[in-house]
């Protein structure tokens, strides 16, 4: 497989009249260029529906498809070249859009770019170019739109809004940053789902049928920079949606078809594990790294043996998951989880989560009330786990709970962080101690033993803090639910 260029833009785009011309800018001429895209998108437009562009790009004779998929404020790029069929790859990265439909023209355009780089003290901070686009049916000019655009290279976002006030000046106006085709089409950019505090739309019932969408619509966006690797944030975020996903699902099962939001939660459980498995060796080797950083080994090479290892590890289960992703299976539960959002199989409308936050607090606080004293690490994290799921069916109410349960949410996360990072420190002292075991090497096995004694001073730590914050959830919940 050929590889995949990969850039991060940041962009501005305003409209602009025909005649519209540049103000003055330090900096040097661009050449004039004219290029063709092609774009491409399903026959119920996926990708635009996502505020997603997939084209193809002629100019002079070469041929680049370019992915861009929205990424907040700016947008990746993705180029690679190919001919008149869309490569493998870009199927693959569009799976969870896509989905094996296929992907036909919908539109030609034919841009005119002319414009200049912007410097300072020969310091290239972006560029600003005129495009004057035609949209073409054949050889026939079917429309046509001029735009003005500044794409920073090395500038900051006050560079972009002193070049936006300077376009203005001379003209520019509007535009809302849509991509060219959704200009040619008519196409508003994607909203994405309200997850605003608009009362009781967003409780009970009407939490359960838009906060599930919402997790959704966070998987299908980070699935394909998952796939990438180039981005550990994109992984952390896909397993959290997939996460939340399943517990919101299990909050809501009074009110849920069981046969089917059970089988549901099965499989996104497998794929949260699968997840799972690369994304516990991140934060390892994240953690581990810093710490041998922050207290440099006598023997370097040791050292990278240990982590060696650890990174082999982690290729291993990354490639399991990958697997796992280009399976029918995976394709499977998208398809099913798409179906049941649009279509939500419920069986209790009048559903109130608050039976359930008090059933999910009440099973908590036994948990830690028969901690003891000193509490083994596995009963640690099991509150962990429910301290996430009344973290969860307080989300659904939230709206309707006021400030009460505004506290118990945050106060929730700031518990279930802490017992996290007890169980990060221990999954890194058994993982060391397997790695040893592994490697027979008394090098490694120093260096091991000076980072899980680390480990065993954030393990400790985490448990001298665990009785306060533990007391502030307490407190909170008994408030919200008296």
């Amino acid at each position: 497989m050929q590889a995949v260029t990969e850039t991060h833009e940041r962009e501005l785009k305003l409209s602009v009249d025909p005649d519209f011309v540049l103000p003055e800018l330090p900096g040097e001429e661009l050449a004039e260029r004219v290029f063709d895209s092609i774009y491409y998108d399903t026959a119920d437009q996926r990708l635009t529906g996502a505020g997603a562009t997939l084209r193809r790009r002629v100019e002079n004779g070469r041929a680049l498809w370019q992915l861009k998929l929205p990424r907040g404020e700016s947008r990746l790029e993705l180029e690679l070249a190919g001919g008149p069929v869309a490569p493998e790859q870009i199927y693959e990265l569009l799976t969870a859009l896509v989905r094996g439909e296929e992907l036909r023209p919908v539109s030609t355009l034919r841009t005119l770019r002319t414009g200049v780089r912007v410097q300072e003290n020969e310091h290239p901070v972006a560029e600003v170019v005129i495009d004057r686009v035609s949209v073409l049916d054949g050889q026939t000019v079917e429309a046509s739109f001029d735009e003005v655009e500044i794409e920073l290279i090395d500038g900051s976002e006050a560079d972009l809004e002193r070049l936006e006030r300077l376009l203005r000046r001379a003209g520019a106006r509007g535009g809302d940053n849509r991509p060219k085709l959704f200009t040619a089409l008519g196409i508003e950019p994607a909203a994405g789902t309200d997850t605003s505090r608009d009362g009781a739309a967003l409780s009970g019932i009407g939490a359960i049928q838009r906060r599930p969408r919402a997790q959704y619509e966070e998987i299908v966006k980070h699935d394909p920079g998952t796939r990438l690797g180039s981005d550990l944030e994109d992984l952390h975020r896909f397993r959290v949606a997939t996460r939340r996903l399943r517990a919101l699902l299990r909050s809501a099962r009074e009110a849920l078809d069981p046969e089917w939001a059970k089988p549901l939660r099965d499989e996104l459980a497998w794929l949260a594990d699968s997840l799972g498995a690369v994304r516990d060796r991140d934060v390892l080797l994240a953690d581990l790294r810093a710490e041998a950083a922050q207290h440099a080994s006598p023997d370097p090479a040791a050292a990278e043996k240990l982590f060696a290892l650890l990174e082999a590890d982690r290729e291993a289960a990354r490639g399991r998951m990958l697997a796992d992703l280009r399976s029918e299976r995976y394709t499977a539960l998208l398809a099913e989880i798409e179906r049941g959002i649009n279509a939500l199989p419920v069986r209790w409308a009048d559903y109130s989560p608050q039976n359930v936050i008090a059933e999910e607090f009440r099973k908590l606080r036994s948990q830690m009330r028969a901690l003891g004293q000193d509490p083994d690490d596995e009963a640690l994290h099991r509150t962990r786990i429910s301290g996430k799921r009344a973290r969860y069916a307080a989300e659904l109410a939230e709206p309707t709970l006021g400030k009460s349960g505004t506290r118990f949410v945050k106060r929730a996360k700031a518990f279930q962080d802490l017992v996290g990072e007890h169980q990060d420190a221990v999954v890194a002292k058994e993982r060391l101690l397997e790695a040893v075991t592994r490697l027979k090497d008394p090098g490694a096995a120093f260096v091991a033993g000076r980072l899980t004694e680390r480990q065993t001073h954030r393990r400790q730590a985490a448990r001298e803090a665990l009785p306060k914050t533990w007391a502030k959830l307490e407190q909170s919940g008994l408030q919200l639910l008296r």
